[in-house]
């Protein structure tokens, strides 16, 4: 039960302290305090943690130096990072050191839940994202098919867009978090032993994701079940298809995607797909 869980909150700010504990008190969860990184492991030496919330500046050791730390003490504990001075380069040492998720603060108490709970509910393994290249331009990764890590990449993704506009960010993560999805699901079949490669690149105009799934690629005659292939008069006959297929309800994800990108580009094959989004000059 999630009543069981006990967390730990790590933030040199007792106010942070308190927000947090209010933002979380419905949940019941049993949750400790620690004002420092050097206290946080002497907490964690004590006691067994589901999760760590954890500030990253902080007096002495900061929360990407705990980040590791935990993952050696404790390597079932789940991390999240929280940061007030989010950097591209924050947000890739948390992935690649297995971080499950990252909140910019300020951050809203259903950011902060939803969290949470996806967080506590989801297993994760070290190698379920490997990141090849972390230049903050130029973040290339492979990652490991499972469903779940779809949502928590795309909360990574969100705060690498965190200087545009919410409107424009949150359709970018959207069209960004179905590629991935449509990757894993169709292309690795949710196959945890297969791996989708994904690459970011921010230029000074531009966001560009490319994304290569193991599968066997597809073409656009062949989506009847999606909605990208409906006519104009029949903007719902993919559901009917899908229905008869056993498919899970759902098939907007391209048609939404293409409405997202400026250029949306797949290979021959349809297992490589390019999303590019020009940027305000």
């Amino acid at each position: 039960m999630q009543s069981s869980k006990r967390i730990l909150i790590v933030d040199d700010d007792p106010a942070m302290h308190v927000l947090l504990n209010s933002m979380l008190q419905a949940r019941h969860y049993r949750i400790d305090s620690a004002y420092s990184g050097e206290e946080a492991l002497n907490h964690l030496a004590g006691a067994q943690y589901d999760l760590v919330l954890s500030d990253i500046y902080m007096p002495g050791m900061d929360g990407l130096s705990l980040l590791n730390r935990v993952r050696e003490v404790q390597p079932d504990a789940t991390v999240i990072i929280m940061t007030a001075q989010t950097t591209p380069a924050t947000i890739i040492h948390s992935i690649s050191n297995a971080a499950y998720g990252y909140l910019s603060k300020p951050f809203t108490k259903e950011a902060l839940v939803d969290l949470v709970l996806n967080a506590l509910s989801t297993r994760i393994e070290a190698d379920d994202i490997q990141v090849l290249s972390a230049r903050p331009g130029w973040v290339s990764m492979e990652v490991r098919c499972k469903m779940k890590t779809a949502d928590r990449l795309t909360n990574f993704f969100r705060e690498f867009a965190g200087d545009l506009q919410t409107e424009e960010r949150d359709s970018i993560c959207a069209a960004f978090r179905e590629l991935l999805m449509n990757a894993i699901e169709h292309g690795g079949k949710a196959d945890p032993d297969q791996k989708v490669s994904l690459t970011y690149v921010r230029t000074s105009h531009s966001i560009i994701y490319y994304i290569r799934d193991p599968g066997e690629g597809f073409s656009f005659e062949k989506l009847s079940h999606a909605a990208v292939s409906n006519t104009s008069d029949a903007p719902f006959e993919h559901a009917e298809i899908r229905s008869k297929l056993g498919i899970r309800p759902g098939g907007f994800g391209i048609l939404m995607t293409k409405n997202f990108a400026d250029e949306l580009l797949y290979s021959e094959k349809g297992n490589e797909v390019m999303f590019i989004k020009y940027l305000p000059t």
